[in-house]
């Protein structure tokens, strides 16, 4: 007799376990030489190896469905355990090889264009990528789908997104409520991203336990951190001190990425943009990676190239 423990996360055992486990009824009567124990996260098997081996080839397909469909129904596990539905369902897992994450509802997310791939080809060569490029190239989007990815592969422990709370031409002292609230305005696009990516129930159980963390990058001074999944948006409007201090916040098994636009710095007139004098210092640095995206790889309305090309073509 051989014994197995698979430790779940809450809100993934109570999608693969079903309402009143009717999934576990459903698994329990295809393998009737396996003993199923649930207890809470803790799913316990007791039997032959071989049926246990078995057993864990269907769990692996449960599990790829819950991460693309958000949920695992009954007839999805009738599916998953007929033996022809199997190789189909497998044959789908292996061709989306490619794909990041996958998001609410199905949602596919991957690269969409070249230098987008280059951002996830160097994130897995190197702890710190810069990602540069103007408005709608999917620079901050696609390092929050290697943050999520990260994290769901246990690479990481937590996702931390930060932003300097810059005023576009707004004033922070004159926006209604507190500052928390004065604040979430200039950090929406993240969680835009995250919403996307996370189903609402475990996103919000993320940010109440801190494994995701949204806050200003005011808010990473004297900290270190570690086994950590770090993305800096917004750059350009870090001043030089700020994304100095920003990068010595690294700590051991940690992964940084730092996005940011040259066309669009906010900050007061002789404040010097971090990002621009990063880009100097930096990118000769063979551990550091850059990739600058271009109106190429805008994923936005077709307009939104047109707008970006023939403003670039004003500040030439």
């Amino acid at each position: 007799m051989t014994e197995k423990s698979i430790l779940l996360e809450p809100y993934k055992a109570q999608e693969i376990y079903g309402k009143d486990e009717s999934n576990v009824q459903i698994i329990r009567k295809t393998f009737p030489r396996l003993k199923i124990i649930t207890r809470g996260e803790l799913l316990k098997l007791i039997g032959d190896e071989e049926e246990i081996i078995r057993f864990e080839k269907f769990f692996e397909l449960a599990m790829w469905h819950y991460e693309r469909f958000g949920k695992v129904g009954q007839k999805d596990v009738v599916a998953m355990l007929d033996t022809k539905n199997a190789s189909e369902y497998r044959a789908a897992k292996a061709a989306n090889g490619e794909i990041l994450v996958y998001g609410r509802q199905g949602f596919v997310v991957r690269a969409r264009t070249k230098n987008q791939q280059l951002m996830v080809e160097k994130n897995e060569e190197k702890d710190l990528l810069f990602a540069i490029g103007p408005a709608g190239t999917g620079k901050t989007y696609t390092a929050v789908a290697l943050a999520v990815r990260s994290l769901k592969n246990k690479e990481v422990r937590r996702i931390i997104l930060t932003r300097p709370a810059v005023e576009a031409g707004e004033n922070l002292g004159f926006l209604p409520g507190d500052m928390k609230e004065k604040l979430d305005p200039y950090l929406q696009p993240l969680y835009d991203a995250l919403r996307d990516m996370l189903p609402q129930q475990r996103l919000e159980s993320y940010l109440e336990d801190g494994t995701i963390e949204i806050a200003p990058l005011a808010y990473m001074r004297g900290r270190t951190l570690d086994h950590a999944f770090v993305i800096l948006d917004e750059a350009q409007n870090a001043t030089e001190n700020q994304l100095k201090m920003f990068l010595t916040r690294m700590g051991s098994s940690s992964h940084f990425i730092v996005t940011g636009d040259k066309t669009q710095i906010d900050l007061p007139t002789r404040v010097g943009s971090g990002l621009l004098q990063a880009e100097k210092l930096l990118k000769n640095i063979p551990e550091i990676a850059f990739v600058y995206l271009d109106e190429r790889d805008i994923v936005r309305h077709k307009l939104v190239g047109l707008v970006v090309k023939a403003y670039a073509s004003v500040s030439r």
